[in-house]
């Protein structure tokens, strides 16, 4: 399964693909891992105080019944309506630029973390330097967005720069592995061929192996602008403006009409980046141009503009956004920069590692990995039976029911994955007392959003022969479900969560810092009080944790697969 598919696309070329592993010599580690992760839920709940003390506040039900009738209630003020219009624009505007910028970084960044380049001509390796070009990554790809808005505001004031920079540093680190995983899965025959005609690496990874990845890569990006546009209104509930900054203005005021509308306006960017570059991959993956006779009346295919005009389009969006926002490269290099991120480098280090300091940050640690744990477990579990319902109907004509049923639940997961999950563990937090498990539901909430529909998309991709004849010889739709399509789809469902796993040990930093504990609550109070020694220390063990997470799910990944 390529990378890509890990970072949360499925593209057009997937396929269906038998279990790798198979006979006793296949279930035996299955086994282990299955019996790992019961072992690790128990531990997780122990340490969530499951079972040892109170964990629901019965006082909080009220103001979560106001919030859910609210949604049937939105504020349709026409001034509120303005703001919110205005706040999505800067929120899309942002996420361009983000995203844009992490494209650049990533497309420079793959070539240098590709095994591909590492091995050259003569088939070698060169695993030392790729080991190190992986371990630089680490770093961007580890800290979450919130954590380099942080940081960036201390060093560049309040910019538009912090937000867009702020996207893209993780997300160009991200774009780097992807994109050279994209590069090592594609077939080597022309970039071998470049390469014993005398080219370079360089060049021969841009016109051998480049164009082979561009379908995957134009998905991706628009699955990274997807990603943008939801970090883009995490970064305005911690002041960059926007969406966020209107989301969190409102729940301050407990005004969830207000809430709902802005809600209901970032279902709309993010569904309407959804539908676009699942329009251009489908358009990609076989265009619909239309031909020509040549004088001998043989049919000659056209050029397809689409995509390209679409590219053309998204360019000039992004140069509109930079020039509107008014970024300004030159705050990098100006005197102010210089002088404030020397005295923030000098004051965060050497980073705070006294023993007690040293206990409190092993011991959040351990709470915030069991918090990703449950997050990953709840997530997989509702995502693979909302994905029943999400997939497309399998008859030509479905009734009534099931496709308002389909419609409904992808509504829901576009309202999952739509709310970011600070908002999520607010709401959370009315009627469960501050600790992991708040954080945990909140982050398996939002990324059951995310799940669930790629699990749909997961199941629409395979061959639908098997569950035909079933359903032809009179087997009840449930049961055709249970035995033509869960065994082959249940490896590609697991693996998606364990991907998303990595994603929720970044994301555990956001639901921290609004009190559901961790690491994240810490690094708050830490910042707070420009504990600069000590915010260093917690980044550097969120770094650890998320690749402590990546490690482990690398290797459950291989089992399941």
């Amino acid at each position: 399964m390529s990378t890509l598919l890990a970072e949360g696309l499925l593209t057009q070329q997937a396929v269906d693909r038998p279990p790798g592993r198979s006979g006793p010599a296949g279930r035996a580690p299955r086994r282990v891992l299955g019996v790992l992760l019961v072992a690790g839920v128990l531990w997780s709940l122990h340490g969530a105080g499951v079972g040892s003390r109170p964990v629901v506040n019965p006082g909080g039900w009220p103001q979560v019944r106001a919030f859910l009738a609210a949604a049937l209630h939105p504020e349709t003020d026409g001034a509120f309506l303005r703001l919110v219009a205005d706040a999505a624009v800067v929120t899309a505007e942002y996420a361009l630029l983000g995203t844009a910028l992490a494209l650049v970084l990533g497309m420079c960044g793959a070539f240098a973390v590709s095994r591909t380049f590492w091995r050259g001509a003569a088939g070698r390796r060169g695993g030392r330097g790729w080991t190190a070009a992986r371990t630089a990554l680490a770093l961007p790809r580890g800290v979450h967005e919130a954590v380099w808005a942080l940081v960036l505001v201390n060093v560049l004031g309040l910019n538009p720069l912090v937000a867009v920079l702020a996207i893209a540093l993780p997300y160009g680190a991200i774009t780097a592995k992807v994109c050279a995983d994209l590069l090592d899965e594609a077939p080597r025959g022309a970039y071998d061929a470049l390469l014993a005609a005398g080219a370079g690496r360089g060049q021969a990874l841009a016109y051998g192996l480049l164009p082979l990845a561009g379908q995957d890569l134009l998905g991706y990006a628009f699955y990274r602008l997807e990603c943008s546009v939801r970090s883009a209104v995490v970064l305005g509930i911690v002041g960059a403006g926007g969406l966020g900054f209107q989301l969190d203005l409102s729940f301050s005021a407990l005004r969830y009409g207000e809430m709902w509308t802005v809600i209901d306006a970032l279902m709309l960017l993010c569904a309407a980046t959804d539908l676009a570059g699942s329009a251009l991959r489908r358009r990609a993956a076989a265009p619909h141009a239309r031909s020509r006779r040549d004088r001998h009346g043989a049919l000659l295919p056209t050029r397809d503009r689409v995509v390209p005009a679409a590219l053309a389009v998204a360019l000039l969006l992004t140069t509109w956004s930079w020039v509107h926002l008014g970024v300004q490269l030159s705050t990098l290099w100006s005197g102010r920069a210089a002088v404030q991120g020397r005295l923030l480098a000098t004051a965060a280090w050497p980073a705070r590692h006294d023993p007690a300091f040293a206990r409190e940050l092993w011991r959040l640690s351990l709470l915030t990995f069991q918090m990703s744990l449950l997050a990953f477990v709840l997530s997989t579990a509702a995502g693979v039976a909302v994905a029943v319902v999400a997939a497309r109907p399998s008859a030509e004509r479905p009734g009534a029911v099931r496709l308002a049923a389909h419609l409904l639940a992808r509504g829901l997961l576009l309202l999952c994955r739509a709310v970011p999950p600070p908002v999520w563990a607010l709401v959370v937090l009315f009627v469960l007392y501050p600790g992991p498990l708040p954080g945990a539901l909140a982050l398996a909430a939002y990324n059951v959003g995310v799940l669930g529909r790629l699990m749909a998309e997961g199941q629409d991709s395979l061959a639908p022969g098997p569950l035909r004849a079933l359903r032809a010889q009179g087997a009840p739709r449930l049961q055709a479900w249970l035995y033509a399509v869960l065994p082959r789809a249940l490896p590609k469902d697991l693996a998606f969560g364990l991907y998303r796993w990595e994603v929720a040990a970044r994301e555990s930093v956001l639901v921290g810092l609004v009190g559901a504990g961790g690491l994240g609550q810490l690094l708050a109070r830490q910042t707070a009080a420009f504990d600069w020694p000590g915010v260093l220390s917690t980044v550097l063990a969120l770094v650890a944790l998320t690749l402590v997470v990546d490690l482990i799910s690398t290797a459950a990944r291989r089992v399941v697969r």
